[in-house]
């Protein structure tokens, strides 16, 4: 969609430098979402949580960020999107320096939730000055895949510098990290940055504001429950309530002279097919890289720090992949390439499915596949979504294009979660397993981990009999999501052959 458009003005050296100064928050908003996970055995000795508020403490930011992200959008093209860029930021640091010194859980878990407030202004700022700032479609997307690829390396980087905090700092340190990054992003924002707003949008329907911010909230409470728990009623009510709210919220849209999200784009069939095609490539593969850090660890027996470090080639792929589109998309159409990248993730997949034999090489091989597959979806996905808004209409547009990703990968966690869960305690479930009691068997259906738990308090040739069995059965629950994986692939291809053929005939 976005190769179609006419050619702007061409951005020049101040445009690139101010790129650079955007990528920083994009960087470190990924690393914040990895380093949390390894403080969380210290920080639940020290602040000694109870098992709701460890849930609220790891799922409340990203709630909130998914729930805020069509309201900021909307927000920044109306006060402007740097001005907004640089409110978030300040936020951000003050809420990390009190999550760094929290001293309850009930404090962590309210800076957490003003994180994920002030993170859900990152995203949409971000992207639509990008929008704004390289006017031209071919500079506009390679701007677009070192956005993508910052968000790369700050996942890559963000487990090795939370490890070395946490072995020399107390748990809060890992949130002090992206003190001097926001500090730097106030500082040179204002020099560098251009300022973008809409001079003729009307006031921010606050209506519409409040039904998008639940509709989301409650899709994602409930998909996340749903990963935790399973279907229950729960989530069930939860997702169902949060799409009859989204329902009203389109349909309010309709009658609105200022809509939080133009109506006309979900007109065209070809740019329905392309949100379905970013949101089902974000749900395969996150879905699968939930199995992915659990094989390492619990499979291959790695440490945290091991699994993190072997975890490098898939966001190198992804850095790689990212700004290799870009040049690609020069030559060949973006909704092709975007199936040829498709295509190769069903290799990756493919591979994936062989990891019981190929072992961690074949692992670290369908990451690198997988990777350089998807890279291109996501980063001219993002360009031909953004790209199909008007400039002025940038922010609710980055907006959708983040929301989709945030929603897809919920989803995926979820469906093939549970999927993968199922496979893996029928197939334990199946297993012989001599000396091994009830108890422990039922406990160790629930997870791997809860197996691994379960196998140490056993009697050796028991506790090593339960343990392999559930390797055994996890690896098959990995090599069968892995399939289904690879066939969902198969049919978000399809949709993105779809795009391509629409935009032919355009």
């Amino acid at each position: 969609m976005s190769g179609g458009a006419a050619s702007g003005p061409r951005a020049g050296r101040r445009e690139w430098i101010g790129l650079g100064v955007i990528a920083l928050p994009c960087l470190f908003y990924a690393m914040d979402l990895t380093v949390l996970n390894l403080a969380l055995p210290r920080l639940s000795e020290a602040l000694a949580p109870s098992s709701s508020q460890l849930l609220w403490i790891i799922d409340i930011y990203g709630f909130l960020v998914a729930g805020f992200l069509i309201t900021m959008g909307n927000l920044g093209d109306r006060i402007g999107r740097r001005r907004l860029l640089l409110l978030g930021a300040g936020a951000f640091a003050v809420a990390s320096l009190f999550a760094a010194f929290s001293t309850s859980a009930g404090m962590l878990i309210a800076a957490r939730a003003v994180l994920g407030i002030a993170g859900a202004t990152i995203a949409p700022s971000t992207l639509s000055l990008i929008r704004n700032m390289f006017l031209d479609p071919r500079q506009r997307t390679a701007a677009i895949g070192i956005w993508i690829s910052s968000y790369s390396i700050g996942g890559a980087i963000g487990p090795v510098l939370g490890g070395v905090m946490l072995q020399y700092f107390w748990w809060g340190s890992v949130f002090l990290l992206g003190v001097p990054v926001m500090a730097l992003l106030l500082a040179l924002g204002p020099l560098l940055l251009p300022e973008f707003r809409d001079e003729h949008a009307g006031r921010l329907d606050l209506s519409s504001a409040a039904l998008s911010l639940g509709a989301v909230l409650l899709v994602i409470f409930g998909v996340k429950r749903w990963a935790q728990d399973g279907l229950g009623w729960l989530p069930g009510v939860s997702i169902a309530a949060g799409l009859v709210l989204g329902r009203i919220f389109l349909r309010r849209q309709r009658g609105l002279p200022e809509p939080l999200l133009d109506p006309h784009l979900f007109g065209q069939p070809a740019f329905r097919a392309l949100l379905a095609t970013f949101t089902l490539s974000s749900l395969v593969l996150f879905g699968s890289y939930v199995f992915i850090g659990q094989y390492l660890q619990l499979v291959l027996g790695l440490s945290p720090l091991g699994a993190g470090l072997w975890l490098l080639p898939w966001s190198a792929g992804f850095v790689v992949g990212s700004l290799v589109a870009p040049s690609v998309a020069r030559r060949f159409r973006p909704p092709s390439i975007m199936s040829v990248g498709l295509a190769v993730g069903v290799l990756g997949f493919a591979l994936l499915a062989g990891t019981g034999r190929l072992g961690l090489p074949g692992l670290v091989t369908a990451m690198v596949v997988l990777s350089l597959g998807f890279a291109p979806v996501f980063t001219l996905g993002t360009d031909a979504i953004v790209g199909a808004a008007p400039p002025e209409r940038a922010g609710a547009a980055a907006a959708l294009s983040e929301t989709s990703f945030e929603l897809g990968g919920a989803l995926g966690i979820a469906v093939l979660g549970s999927f993968g869960t199922a496979i893996y305690r029928g197939a334990l479930g199946a297993a012989v397993l001599p000396g091994v009691p009830a108890a422990a068997r039922r406990a160790a259906l629930e997870t791997l981990g809860g197996a691994a738990a379960v196998a140490a308090t056993l009697p050796e040739g028991a506790g090593a009999g339960l343990l392999a069995a559930a390797r055994r059965s996890f690896s098959h629950a990995l090599v069968v999501t892995a399939g289904v994986s690879a066939a969902a692939t198969v049919g978000t291809a399809v949709l993105a052959l779809v795009v391509a053929r629409r935009g032919r005939r355009r």
